[in-house]
């Protein structure tokens, strides 16, 4: 299993968040693509969509299962990954970089302190396995 960067942020339902001024770059962790399989679809929010922390922000599809991945800071839709409509493998391959998901404006960055750091997701992980 891939490290989990340490730059990045955290979510308990496996989201990562990475953090460039206002903007909120959002993927699925390395531990839940491996949990979903080879991915053969995802299902992105519209841009512009304005979002809630713990909203579902779309389904990641895999050969084994669809789960829905959910938003971990309130905000305005930026950006999709529109690469993952042709190749949903990128999930797969590089989840915290060119498999990641959407780019959100954060509103309000008193809900990063709900996140968790690196360390405190592998401890999450580590409880469920």
């Amino acid at each position: 299993m891939t490290a989990n960067p340490s730059d990045l942020k955290y979510s308990k339902s496996h989201e990562w968040i990475r953090i460039e001024d206002d903007t909120a770059v959002i993927g699925i962790t390395d531990h839940a693509q491996q949990l979903l399989g080879d991915m053969v679809f995802v299902e992105l929010p519209e841009v512009d969509d304005e979002i809630k922390a713990g909203d579902e922000l779309g389904v990641v599809e895999s050969v084994k299962a669809a789960s829905d991945f959910y938003a971990p800071l309130s905000g305005k839709v930026l950006e999709i990954n529109e690469e993952l409509e042709d190749s949903p493998a990128l999930v797969n391959n590089d989840p915290f970089g060119d498999g990641w998901l959407v780019k959100i404006q954060f509103q309000d960055a008193s809900e990063l302190d709900e996140l968790l750091s690196a360390d405190a997701y592998a401890e999450t992980v580590s409880e469920e396995d």
